[in-house]
This record gives structure tokens, sequence and C-alpha cells, in this order.
């Protein structure tokens, strides 16, 4: 086996990693990290059972003193997991050499599973807390939008069409409100999923006779994890659900995302990304700034997705042990977390320096010359009409706007049967964009007031 095979994923890409995955989380999988998180459960565990004396004290001594020392050989680790097809024996054959007499004790009553299991939690709970920090950004980043736009007027759109004014910073707040309950939902993942994994090669810990829960009791405290309250290595359903949060958040992303490459197009010009010497540059058109942010965090987005639906599937396990399901794990996880950290990046990015046009959304906003506010007629009408008729009317009123070119309330202006009941500083006010936002300032309110 190559000890060093060419990058294969984006993830991994020297040319495309920057865009699909973050250094830090990088670090958090990498294989290296993986192999010292094994290491770390296994001097846990002989540590713990040396304190319940199935051990010799000496023995957990020796086996700590050799993982500080002892550098891996990954490239045999390597060409022997290719060939055993799990990483743990060929670590455990280098460590128990590196610990001499200590190493006889070394993996005492475990089984693979259950040290790669718990190393994957112990990444799972560095790859969270990054999660959480950059959330975190992203939701500081949208909650200064949202304030300084809380105010500012644009058009509402419906099916692509005006539908009725809101704020830019209404539109923020919004998306804001969707990483709230992310984050809420992080916190909560967190007791299901950080639990240790020591159960035995069946799960019933049989291997250490009556001892084996306390073993599993005391695991889970050196490592300052949860205990489970039955052996989880074929219910899968809590490693489902963070890689479910992560397409979640992922979606939330590209919502925003897809609404920004929206609002940057020619035509709108509201919003653009962030300027930086060729970002978005076209090699043949020198006007060009794509939404190259934007672009990342969809696809990793709908990456993401695709890993939870494999997840899904990771969950059907055989018996007591799976053939097969497991194996899509390595895949999903560790790129699932990949994406997830470069698009909050990204969002982090595009969102921190966003560079917002409101003379564009106020362009745009009266582009229909009062259309967009027809409903503000309609219910002013409709007290004294009837709903129905008030809305035949004012729909009449709009297609003569919309035939001859002219603006709502010329349009109405001119119809006695309105200006009966509205008239000319009234039918005005109404047909003013600005004057028809409703809630939404206050919703605005509401959203930030969460982040204080």
């Amino acid at each position: 086996m190559n000890p060093n095979p060419e990058p294969l994923t984006a993830t991994d890409s020297p040319l495309f990693g920057g865009g699909f995955s973050t250094a830090e989380m990088r670090a958090v999988f990498s294989p290296r990290s993986y192999v010292a998180n094994c290491v770390a459960v296994e001097v846990a565990l002989a540590a713990v059972q040396a304190q319940l004396g199935l051990i010799p004290v000496a023995a957990a001594d020796g086996i700590r003193r050799a993982a500080q020392t002892c550098e891996f050989d990954m490239a045999r680790l390597g060409r022997e997991t290719a060939i055993v097809g799990y990483p743990i024996l060929p670590i455990v054959e280098q460590l128990q050499a590196a610990a001499g007499e200590a190493g006889r004790h070394l993996h005492w009553g475990a089984t693979t599973q259950d040290i790669m299991d718990t190393a994957t939690v112990l990444q799972l709970r560095d790859a969270l807390a990054l999660i959480e920090s950059q959330l975190a950004e992203v939701r500081a980043a949208l909650a200064r939008l949202a304030h300084e736009h809380r105010d500012t007027p644009m058009a509402g759109r419906t099916h692509m069409q005006h539908a009725l004014p809101v704020t830019f910073g209404y539109k923020a707040a919004v998306w804001l409100s969707a990483l709230q309950r992310h984050a809420e939902r992080l916190a909560e993942i967190r007791p299901r999923l950080l639990v240790v994994e020591f159960s035995g090669a069946s799960g019933t810990i049989a291997s250490l006779g009556g001892d084996g829960l306390a073993v599993q009791d005391a695991l889970a405290d050196a490592l300052g994890l949860g205990r489970p309250a039955i052996t989880w290595h074929s219910a899968r359903d809590a490693l489902a659900e963070a890689v479910n949060l992560l397409a979640m958040i992922g979606g939330s992303l590209a919502k925003l995302a897809f609404d920004i490459s929206i609002m940057m197009t020619t035509e709108l010009g509201e919003v653009s990304e962030p300027f930086a010497r060729h970002r978005g540059a076209s090699s043949t058109m020198p006007q060009k700034q794509n939404p190259i942010s934007c672009e990342l965090i969809l696809a990793s987005a709908r990456v993401l997705r695709q890993h939870a639906g494999l997840m899904l599937d990771a969950m059907v396990h055989d018996f007591e042990r799976a053939t097969g399901p497991w194996h899509l794990e390595w895949v999903a996880i560790p790129e699932s977390f990949a994406h997830c950290a470069s698009a909050l990046s990204q969002a982090t990015f595009m969102l921190a320096d966003l560079r917002v046009f409101p003379e564009n959304m106020a362009r745009n906003l009266g582009h229909s010359r009062g259309l967009i506010v027809a409903e503000a007629v309609m219910m002013a009408l409709a007290p004294v009409t009837g709903r129905g008729p008030a809305h035949d009317l004012v729909y009449a009123g709009c297609r003569r706007a919309i035939e001859a070119g002219t603006s709502l309330f010329e349009a109405l202006s001119a119809m006695p049967e309105i200006t009966a009941h509205l008239d000319a500083d009234r039918l005005a006010w109404l047909t003013d964009p600005v004057n028809y936002l409703g809630s939404a300032q206050k919703m605005v309110d509401r959203v930030l007031a969460a982040e204080q």
C-alpha cells in the first residue's frame, strides 16, 4: 500500500480542499488524530482497570508511558488495516511492543468497536465544539445585518415574483432564527451523542464478569463522556442524528446562499459578496464577480443531504454486530463535518462584510409602481365593501395599471367605485410600499433579543 496516497476527495484535494473543509476540522478527523484518540481510550481503559484492581497498576503506568513515546508507523498501520479490516489490532500491536511487559494487559476485555466508537465520540466532541463556535460567528454576522437593516425596505418575493414589502433586516432575521434553533439542537444532541462505548464482543461485557459495568462507568468518567443505559454499538441513531443535524445546518445556510446569489444578479444588484481581488473572477469576462461563497455553500449542502441519507442506511445493523453498515460512517461522518465547517466558514466570510445596496432595494421595490401593495388597498376597502368585492375592485385596478403602464395610484384614482371610499391622500399613503411593512421590524427585535 502506498504510504502517501494521492488525495482523492474534494475535501482532501490541494486544489479544492480549501472550499470544502477547514484546517481545524481536518485536524480533528486526521488519521493521526484518530490513532491518538484510539490510544487515549486504551490508556484510560488501562488506568481505570488498574484502579479497580483488574490489572496491575504497574501495567497501566507502563501503557501510559509507552503511549507518550510510541511513534506509530502510519504506513504499516495502513497496510495492516487493509488486511485486518480495522485499525485497532495493528494499533494495539505497535503499542504493545512499545509497552513491553505492561503490554500484556493492554486492550483488556475490550473489542475493536469499543475503541473505535469511543475514539469517534472523542472526535465528535471536538468537532461539535468547532461547529458551535462557527455557528456563533455566523449568528453574530446575521444579527449585525438584521440590526443595521431593521428598517431598510425591500421587495418581498414569493414564487420569484414581488409579493409584499419586507425589510432586509427582516430577511436576515429569518435566516438567523433558523441558526438559533440549530444551536439549540446542537446543545440537545450532546448528551445523546457523547457517550462511551465499552461493551465487549456482543455488548454484554462478559469478558469482565461482574466488573463490566463498573469499568464502563469509570471509563466514561475518565474520558468525560456519558454512560449508556445499554450497549449502542448496533443502535446508531445518535450518530445519524448528528449528521442529519449537520445537513439541516447546511440546508439553512443554502437557503440564505440561494437568496443572496439571486439578489446579486445584475438586474437586482441588492447585495454583493465581499470584494477581494480575483474573488469570483472569470477567465474571459473581466466584469464578473461570481457568487463563489454561495456556490460553495450550496454544493456542500447537497453533499450533506446525501450523507444524511447514507447515515440512515448505516442505522440498519444486523444482529449484534453489523456486516457493512458501520463502514458507511467512516465516509459520512468526517466528510459531513468537513463540509458543514466549510459552509459555515464561507457564510462567515460572506456575511461579515456583505455589501448591501439599499438604493437598489428601493429601486426594485418601486419597480411595480405600487402594485406590490395592492393588498393594502384591498384590506382598506374590505370593511366597507366586503373582502371579495374589494379584491375584485383592486384586481381590476391592477390590470388597468399593468395594461396602461401607469402606477397603481393613478389607476385606482380613476375608479369612482374606489375613490368613493378612499380619497387621494389615503390612496397615496396606501400605495406607498414603505407604509406596509406590518410587524417586520418587531419580529426582527424579537429575534435579536434571543441573541442577547
